[in-house]
């Protein structure tokens, strides 16, 4: 009998959480030729990946791989290991194997040519079902019983199943409404598995309050062709959106995490705003000491630097009013503008947690040390990512990673006899 006979005859290797990270833990085992059973909470699977790809779906970046790792934050040397076998250009070769084309947009972000999340999914459940993974939807995991199977909650009520190996894919905290509802955090914890407290990341900031001009005329307005400076160091240009409880937006996201550190620190974080990133200081307040005659500080501003909008309404809602007077100081704010952010908003409404469970619970294939065969992968461990294509490329990579952990972890155990028939 062949090696993948054998395994496909054993008891099953089960996957728990029907997301990206969990669907290529499947794919990994699956192609090795285990018994692979995938269960979902939820009455189809991949409902958060749906709705990330709403707007359209970006899959990776393309951007030189010492810059990509950076994005990660503290967690680079985890995302390291994961990412070395992994990486973007293997996420663009796996999704041109679905069938699916992508394409480089102008900023370097990578998107399936359709745009579109579902006809990648399609495809990906397509191999997944041919290659032998059986999938159970409305299966919502309970934990263990008395005599180490999983408890699973159906439709049916509740029932036992037993597993080689168990493979937790069930994502942080964010959007729960989709699936992702931490549910799992009690359960793991008084197995004594430490977890990160969950933080809201990729959300939006609440300020204090906007005054009511700002929020009759901007909210929603788009803040384009900035940049943005948090602690005086981290800094990042791009574009963000004024909401009617503060900010939110892609620039925003990509600083969530140095912004979440300095609340955290000092109880707010000021973010600097510069509104025209590509101008010196000493040109905007050249600029600013043109003679403007009769005309309004306002149309001055709109004429001899292009400042109007959202910016000129943000100047004026967080510049003080006596800097108005003095060029200098305008100038200085026009490059450097005080936001004061209070706390992030809720996580229920944010696009990724950060947190979960800690690096030194699990073992270099991820399975966690005080439960032996039960692994973990995804947004479920400890670490953040912002969006632009590196929050999915980790969770690809943390679920190829795992896969091959608990393969390695499996060949191991038949070779010693320890995995039953």
């Amino acid at each position: 009998m062949s090696n993948s006979q054998h395994n496909a005859m054993a008891a099953p290797v089960c996957i728990i959480g029907g997301g990206p990270a969990g669907l290529m833990a499947a794919e990994v085992l699956a192609l090795a030729g285990y018994n692979v059973q995938l269960f979902d909470a939820m009455p189809s699977l991949g409902r958060k990946f749906l709705l990330a790809g709403i707007g359209g779906l970006n899959i990776t970046h393309s951007e030189d791989k010492a810059t990509f790792i950076q994005r990660y934050s503290a967690q680079t040397d985890w995302l390291e290991r994961w990412l070395a076998v992994f990486d973007a250009d293997a996420v663009r070769h796996w999704v041109h194997g679905l069938g699916i084309e992508t394409f480089v947009g102008s900023s370097g972000r990578v998107f399936p040519k359709e745009m579109k999340a579902a006809p990648l999914l399609r495809a990906w459940l397509q191999r997944l079902r041919g290659l032998g993974v059986k999938i159970h939807t409305r299966s919502r995991w309970l934990g263990w019983d008395a005599q180490g199977a999983l408890r699973m909650a159906t439709d049916a009520g509740e029932r036992q199943v037993q597993a080689n190996a168990v493979r937790l894919a069930l994502g942080g905290g964010s959007w729960p409404r989709l699936g992702s509802d931490a549910a799992w955090i009690p359960v793991l914890q008084q197995r004594g598995v430490a977890i990160a407290a969950l933080e809201a990341s990729n959300c939006g900031f609440d300020v204090a309050a906007w005054s009511t001009f700002l929020l009759d005329k901007w909210v929603a307005a788009p803040v384009k062709n900035c940049a943005l400076r948090v602690a005086g160091q981290v800094y990042r240009q791009g574009e963000w959106l004024l909401t009617a409880t503060g900010v939110e937006g892609s620039l925003i996201y990509a600083l969530s995490a140095e912004i979440r550190h300095q609340i955290a620190a000092q109880g707010h974080c000021v973010l600097e705003m510069e509104c025209l990133p590509n101008k010196y200081y000493a040109e905007v307040l050249a600029a600013l000491q043109r003679p403007r005659g009769k005309k309004t500080l306002s149309k001055h501003l709109q004429q001899q630097l292009g400042l109007d909008g959202v910016k000129a309404a943000l100047l004026r809602e967080c510049a003080p009013v006596e800097h108005f007077h003095y060029m200098a100081q305008l100038a200085a704010l026009i490059k450097a503008l005080p936001i004061q952010l209070l706390r992030a908003r809720p996580i229920a409404e944010a696009i990724s947690t950060a947190g979960g469970v800690k690096a030194e619970m699990l073992d270099h294939n991820l399975m966690l040390k005080s439960l032996p065969s039960v692994f973990c992968a995804g947004e479920m461990l400890d670490w953040d990512a912002p969006t632009g294509g590196y929050l999915l490329t980790a969770c690809l990579a943390s679920g190829f990673a795992d896969g091959h952990g608990m393969l390695r972890w499996l060949e191991r155990d038949r070779a010693l006899g320890w995995v039953a028939e």
